[in-house]
This record gives structure tokens, C-alpha cells and sequence, in this order.
């Protein structure tokens, strides 16, 4: 009995790929019309809001990657960076232009530095742990000046956010802690000098990786966001709502949670409706500095092209999430 047991899991396990899209495409006919709006509105956040904030940002880290800036940056920071987060100094850029940019531009970077064998495997996963994250342009922008009506409120939850993601860093300079940072004397000796005759042919291969980048996001929008009319028409919601109330927790925090888990900025619009008090400002720093299912998709696409594992990213931002939180309430509470 048992050991049909066991071998009834495995099957499942086998085929649970297969088991799920069946389900979705189950779901998908059964809630068409609830669907095909959930997909218009994924396609309308893309398109008016993702690509003129991300697209240029792409770009731009595609041809900065061609130039001596890295190499620069390595050599100006090369002590305090190695020393604080056990990577090159060169892993600064990733943390700049991923925090400037926002997700998933940090696993961009970091997967071309990799590629261009500026660091090594173990590096690249450290870096990915704390590295990307959500720009300043969501958090004082939309979620402080849009949905909170507090800019204030947006610049206290950028400061959580980047303090959050540097002690992450700093906790996750041990990861493979056997393996010490490479010595990277030879790159910094091959600096890379960016021709305006050769600037024609970077920016049109730049705009093309960008493309492909910035299209697959797209993807990940659309899906999620159908996932979430799906759970919603299914009942889901309504369900884990009583399961929260029953344990003592608001159904409307409860569900925002799990919004804002599977896609952040649903999750942070819905809890930016309910009553601002420190609580619930600070489960919304929670949410940014997790990022939801929905990025964590975006990097593992990213990041697997160059075999950097996704486990130092998971744990980096649950955890991320809860520094933030935790300072965020700590600052609110002053």
C-alpha cells in the first residue's frame, strides 16, 4: 500500500508540468471572458508602464557592458566591495544599475558579467542574491506618489529597500564561502574601448538582446495576470479569506499578501486601499522587497541561461523581505 503510495507521488512529480498546463487550459476555457480581460490589462501595464521604464534602462546596461565603466568601477571599489559582500569590485555595477533600474534589470547584469567571464559561477550567485531589486522609480513613483499618495511614505520604503538588500548582501557573502572571489588583474587589464565606429553595431545588437529581454517580461505580466483572474473566479480567494479569518487575520490583508506574493503590483495596489497604518505600510515593503512569483519567473529565465542557480535568489529575497518589513516598522514606530 505504501509503496503504491510512493510510486502514485512519483508519477505526479513526473508529470506535474504536463498535470498543470492541462489544468490551465481547463481554466483558461472555463473563466474565457474573466481571462481575456486579465490578459488586456497584463498587456495594457506592459506596454504603458513597463517598457518606457525598462526598455531604455536595458539598453543603455547592454552598451554600458561594452564599455570600461565595470572595469573602472572594479578598480575604484575593489577593497570595501569585496570585503562587505565577498565579490570583485566589479559586482558594484550590478548593484547600482539594479536598484537604479529595477527588476529584474540586477539579473540582467549579473548574467552578462557572467557570460563575459568577468565573474565566476559562485560569484554571479552571490550577486543575484541581493542585487536585483525594484527601482526607485516603482517605489517613490507608483506605489508612494500613486497608490499611497505619500511621497514621503515612497522614499521611506526606497531607503528600507536598499538598506534591506545590502544586509542581504552582506549575509550572503559566505554563500559557497569555499570558493574565493577570482582575482581579476587580467580584466582589469583588458579594458574595452568603445569606438564610435563600432557604436552603430552595439547599440542595433543591444536594442535586439533588449527586445527579446523586454518581450519576455511581457510574457510573465500576461500570464500572472490570468493566473490571478484564474484563483480569483475559481474562488480562491474567497476561500483563503475565511481560512485568515479564522486564525485571526483580516481576509483583505490576508489576500493582498498572497496578491502581491504571485504579483507585486497587484499585491501593493490592493493593499494600498486598505487603511494606511504601520502594519500594513510595512507588509507593502514586505511585497517590493520580495518581488512575487512573477519576477522570481523573470530572473530564473534570465539567470539558467548561464547555469546560476535560483536558490541563493529565493532565500536572499524572503529575507530581504522581512529586513524590510521590520525596518520599515522600526522607522515608522520612531
Amino acid at each position: 500500500m505504501i509503496n503504491s503510495f510512493y510510486f502514485f507521488i512519483k508519477k505526479i512529480k513526473k508529470n506535474l508540468v504536463s498535470i498543470i498546463s492541462i489544468l490551465f487550459i481547463i481554466f483558461l476555457v472555463m473563466y474565457s471572458k474573466e481571462n481575456i480581460l486579465a490578459a488586456k490589462e497584463g498587456l495594457d501595464l506592459w506596454i504603458n508602464n513597463v517598457i518606457p521604464s525598462l526598455f531604455p534602462f536595458f539598453i543603455a546596461t547592454e552598451i554600458l557592458c561594452q564599455t570600461n565603466i565595470i572595469n573602472i568601477l572594479g578598480k575604484i571599489l575593489q577593497k570595501p566591495i569585496s570585503k562587505l559582500f565577498n565579490v570583485p569590485g566589479q559586482g558594484v555595477f550590478a548593484l547600482i544599475m539594479g536598484t537604479i533600474s529595477g527588476y529584474p534589470s540586477g539579473a540582467k547584469i549579473v548574467s552578462n558579467l557572467k557570460k563575459e567571464k568577468i565573474i565566476t559561477l559562485e560569484e554571479a550567485e552571490r550577486l543575484i542574491s541581493f542585487t536585483n531589486n525594484s527601482g526607485p522609480l516603482f517605489i517613490i513613483g507608483t506605489v508612494g506618489v500613486s497608490l499611497l499618495k505619500n511621497q514621503k511614505l515612497g522614499y521611506l520604503l526606497l531607503i528600507s529597500h536598499i538598506i534591506s538588500c545590502l544586509f542581504v548582501g552582506f549575509i550572503f557573502r559566505n554563500w559557497k564561502k569555499n570558493f574565493k572571489i577570482s582575482k581579476n588583474e587580467n580584466n582589469f587589464e583588458n579594458d574595452k574601448n568603445l569606438d564610435f565606429k563600432d557604436f552603430g553595431e552595439i547599440l542595433g545588437d543591444s536594442i535586439r538582446k533588449s527586445i527579446i529581454t523586454i518581450t519576455s517580461i511581457g510574457g510573465f505580466i500576461i500570464i500572472f495576470s490570468v493566473i490571478i483572474s484564474m484563483l480569483n473566479s475559481s474562488g480562491f480567494f474567497e476561500t483563503t479569506g475565511q481560512i485568515f479569518e479564522k486564525i485571526g487575520i483580516s481576509k483583505n490583508i490576508g489576500n493582498c499578501v498572497i496578491f502581491g506574493i504571485i504579483e507585486l503590483t497587484n499585491g501593493v495596489k490592493n493593499m494600498s486601499i486598505l487603511p494606511l497604518n504601520n502594519i500594513n505600510i510595512s507588509i507593502i515593503s514586505f511585497l517590493i522587497g520580495f518581488g512575487g512569483l512573477s519576477v522570481l519567473f523573470q530572473v530564473n529565465s534570465i539567470i539558467s541561461k548561464e547555469n546560476i542557480s535560483i536558490k541563493p535568489y529565493i532565500y536572499g529575497k524572503i529575507l530581504q523581505g522581512f529586513i524590510s518589513f521590520f525596518i520599515t516598522f522600526l522607522f515608522l514606530n520612531i
